[in-house]
């Protein structure tokens, strides 16, 4: 049986670490719980002990006989620090070991994941960013806090991710083991289709559903990367450990992938932008004519994210394409793929009822080296995997 700790650090958002454990335990995880003192003020010892069906303790001096301090951590596969208050992080970025739970923190062998929850100021400090970037670097997985209401009135970034996201990310992580190929790296990740106004009311779009997108970010943060996800008209929940911008037209997909592939080692281009837009918007509702017969609408060319991305990358950047077909479909991502100067190129033929809104996938990955692999029908998540997998190699 897998055995995970939960620690648990002292800060108000202990209380949904109850639902990370419930998760945990009713997935089949053995699950030990180790709080910190300040934790046991938010959620008593009873109720951890009662939900994981073991006893809780915060001390080295508990039990001292069977040596937790150094067993706990020795015995496990898993561990999950949800919350991780700014204490928790700088503790175990300096190798501090004042209680039951860092010692374990010192001891375990096995993948750590934080999950950082904290005011917004604490976690934009300049002391909590060099702790994090620290235990990125050693290989620990420290997920990015999500953005919502926080302690009392504030609402900003610092909030603890849902447990079920968490849980997800955390069991990818479980599954890799210490292969975090991607820790350190920034991976940028586009999603969704950009919807482009024809007026207030209409829009010129595509059916896309941003699943593939955000297997790949959810993929690439249990692979150790920070991961900047951008949106465009998705309603997928949010995952786990990634930083979202949301966009709504091509343009604005441009300008914040631009922005984010400034400092990204990998730009993956799974949006589906659309290619044209009205070359005007009414600024009020279209109305039918009188006969029914509608205005031509004229179009105008929307640019080209990736060619952009794909001039302009860094030595070592590496650039994935995304080519969706409905006919003689690697043909055009050949071409695609030249075009836009890069790495690999992804592509699937789509159309009605197929790929759009699915949860399974067949795609063929082209490399600038002319390789080809083509994948079998997968989960998206499997699909990702695949993909990292091919991109991995070219770091």
């Amino acid at each position: 049986m897998t055995e995970v700790v939960l620690g648990v650090g002292g800060g108000i958002a202990a209380y949904k670490a109850c639902e990370l454990l419930r998760l945990f335990t009713e997935s089949g995880y053995s699950v030990r719980v180790v709080p910190t003192a300040s934790a046991l003020k938010f959620v008593g010892a009873p109720t951890w002990a009662a939900l994981s069906g073991k006893p809780v303790a915060t001390e080295v001096w508990d039990d001292v006989h069977e040596v937790p301090h150094v067993r706990i951590g020795r015995h496990a596969d898993l561990v999950v620090v949800a919350p991780a208050t700014a204490d928790l992080l700088a503790k175990a970025a300096h190798g501090i070991a004042d209680d039951l739970l860092t010692n374990t923190l010192l001891t375990a062998t096995c993948p750590i994941v934080y999950a950082p929850a904290m005011h917004t100021e604490m976690w934009e400090n300049a002391a909590t960013r060099a702790n994090v970037a620290t235990l990125r670097e050693r290989g620990a997985v420290v997920i990015e806090p999500a953005v919502g209401r926080l302690t009392g009135a504030d609402t900003g970034k610092g909030r603890l991710p849902d447990p079920e996201a968490i849980f997800e990310l955390a069991s990818r992580v479980r599954e890799r083991g210490l292969d975090l190929d991607f820790a350190g790296r920034h991976v940028v990740v586009t999603a969704g289709g950009t919807r482009e106004p024809l007026d207030p009311v209409r829009f010129i779009g595509n059916r896309s559903s941003g699943k593939q997108g955000y297997a790949l970010a959810k993929s690439a943060a249990a692979r150790g990367a920070r991961v900047t996800l951008i949106a465009a008209n998705v309603t997928l929940p949010d995952p786990a450990g990634v930083d979202i911008a949301r966009v709504g037209t091509t343009e604005e997909l441009r300008l914040a992938t631009v922005k984010a592939a400034a400092d990204a080692d990998v730009v993956v281009m799974a949006a589906a932008p659309a290619d044209f837009r009205p070359a005007t918007t009414a600024a009020q509702k279209i109305k039918k004519t009188e006969g029914g017969t509608p205005e031509p609408i004229a179009l105008a060319t929307n640019p080209d994210i990736a060619a952009e991305i794909g001039a302009n990358k860094r030595p070592g950047q590496v650039l994935v394409a995304f080519a969706a077909e409905t006919n003689d479909a690697l043909e055009h991502a050949r071409a695609k793929l030249t075009r836009k100067r890069a790495d690999l190129i992804v592509v699937n033929e789509v159309g009605v009822d197929r790929v759009f809104g699915a949860d399974h996938n067949e795609v063929t990955i082209l490399g600038a080296d002319g390789s080809t692999a083509t994948l079998g029908e997968l989960r998206k998540e499997d699909v990702a995997d695949r993909i990292l997998d091919h991109v991995v190699t070219l770091l």
